[in-house]
């Protein structure tokens, strides 16, 4: 059986991930990497950037289910 390959995300589920992501960390959510004090007065602590970060690295825990369409059977 052939591995199943990396799902890619669309720039939809990309935009949705990040927007919860920063609100999350805006809320006062911590971290998910670790960042010095240098790089987050480069990010200028932009909640947007450090979410981006996150999810380049694969840290974000959010899971995208994309539903199936419904095959109808003949004869029914």
């Amino acid at each position: 059986m052939a591995k199943k390959k990396e799902e890619k995300l669309t720039k939809y589920e990309r935009a949705r991930i990040l927007g919860s992501r920063a609100l999350q960390i805006s809320m006062g959510a911590p971290y998910l990497v670790k960042l010095t004090k240098k790089q987050l007065e480069d990010m200028k602590y932009n909640p947007l950037e450090i979410a981006k970060l996150e999810l380049d690295k694969g840290l974000i825990p959010i899971e995208v289910v994309r539903p199936l369409p419904k095959v109808k059977q003949r004869g029914e």
